[in-house]
């Protein structure tokens, strides 16, 4: 571990993997918030205020956490990563600091408003500041996943003695992977709330809270998850699409597609031997990438050994196959809850066993989708402009040891504080039994 570009890649992707847990909660439960504030204003039913109450606590803590995580990555641009705003500053610059007005400026401001405003400035007000704490986490990720995706798919630029710059805004922010990326990212932002709120419900009601909100918070996770898994896998058959066109060595690494080929099979699990260039005890279904990829049994897929750079097979193999494995057990589990529930109540408390461990699956989907994307774009940092060891400063492996060190100590134990607080936070909420029959 004395190499200094891999330590910083390490350094970086512990920061992000931390910090991009928080964000994947506040994006969405700042819009289900709203969701409750509206029910609420509708049917003046208290129980969706007692819902309201308890969740805008999760959003706080999990809003202070992404702040503070997202500030220490600021950090890296200029120790670990100078190349990086030295070449392409131009442009992310300006993308980071639309992203930092819209989450200091907008969330920031109206979240006191939300915690502490509902009895000072009348419902509608509150209302308002919670759409506007919502609105603000969106156009905070917005801008996030705009650079993102421009770094994935360049374009609205020149360079100019080794510098880009910008020619044309309107491409860069809406680049070809941008539209894809977002709604990739805004949908497992929900799917991911929508398990934390079913999955906390469910061990409410295992410690005995039987209370109208908590079964209205329960509901209303199982339903966005049953609705939204089957559209978050057909998002993501465009999403594939975009990267088989812009990025066709990511996929080639994803499928494990050696050599060019028609009518690829899809490797169902396997062991990828970039040595042999093979994949080992495959699990195949004839043609089934082909058709996937690009809608034709005997289309063709380029093979790595087809490309000059190509990104590690393992980790875009292997992630990829946990994504959508974990996708597919949360699509399972909420459809599964749901018909329980509706048509097998007795059998609903078996299903309150399961939910809790399923708290935080959209995490686990959510990171090894990431590392895919992120992984995927290697060995470049701006695809096809600016590789990542040319962006790397000359820093000791020495001090980034330490510092990656110090991180990791601090982030598993917050991570850990962080997980046991909101179970804590959930059985200290439990109300004394409503009269709802306690499935």
């Amino acid at each position: 571990m004395d190499d200094p570009l891999l330590l910083a890649r390490i350094q970086f992707a512990a920061n992000i993997s931390f910090h991009i847990l928080f964000p994947t909660i506040t994006i969405a439960l700042g819009w289900v918030l709203l969701f409750f504030k509206w029910k609420f204003t509708k049917t003046q039913n208290e129980a969706w205020m007692e819902a309201y109450r308890f969740w805008v606590k999760v959003f706080a803590l999990s809003f202070a956490l992404g702040v503070v995580s997202g500030v220490t990555m600021s950090f890296q641009f200029g120790t670990n990563w100078p190349g990086f705003m030295q070449t392409v500053g131009n442009i992310a610059g300006p993308l980071l600091a639309y992203e930092v007005l819209t989450a200091f400026f907008l969330e920031a401001t109206f979240l006191g408003v939300m915690l502490f405003g509902f009895k000072r400035v009348g419902n509608f007000w509150h209302s308002v500041a919670t759409f506007l704490v919502a609105f603000g986490t969106t156009m905070s990720a917005f801008w996030i996943l705009v650079l993102n995706s421009w770094m994935q798919t360049p374009v609205g630029f020149e360079m100019i003695n080794g510098q880009a710059h910008a020619t044309d805004w309107l491409a860069i922010i809406f680049n070809p992977s941008m539209p894809y990326r977002l709604t990739h990212m805004i949908l497992a932002s929900f799917l991911t709330v929508s398990f934390l709120l079913a999955g906390l419900a469910a061990f409410r009601k295992l410690k005995g809270d039987h209370s109208e909100g908590n079964t209205k918070s329960l509901l209303t996770g199982l339903w966005m998850g049953a609705v939204l898994m089957p559209l978050q896998a057909f998002v993501g058959d465009l999403h594939g699409l975009n990267t088989l066109e812009y990025q066709p060595a990511k996929i080639a690494a994803i499928e494990a597609v050696w050599h060019t080929e028609k009518g690829a099979p899809l490797v169902l699990m396997g062991i990828p031997d970039e040595s042999t260039q093979s994949t080992h005890h495959a699990v195949e279904i004839p043609k089934l990438a082909s058709l996937i990829l690009t809608h034709d049994p005997n289309g063709e897929i380029k093979g790595l050994s087809s490309f000059e750079h190509t990104p590690p097979v393992a980790p875009l193999f292997y992630g990829f196959r946990l994504m959508v494995g974990v996708g597919l057990l949360m699509w399972a589990v909420s459809w599964a809850s749901l018909w329980i529930y509706y048509k097998k109540p007795t059998w609903a408390r078996k299903s309150y066993y399961v939910l809790p461990c399923m708290t935080f699956s959209g995490w686990v989907a959510t990171l090894a989708g990431w590392y895919v994307t992120e992984i995927g774009r290697q060995p470049w940092l701006v695809y096809g402009v600016l590789k990542t060891s040319e962006a790397a400063g000359n820093v000791s492996p020495t001090l980034i040891t330490t510092s990656l060190g110090l991180y990791l100590t601090i982030y598993v134990g917050l991570l850990l504080a962080y997980i046991s607080t909101l179970f804590y936070m959930a059985k200290k909420q439990i109300q004394t039994p409503s009269q709802e029959t306690p499935l």
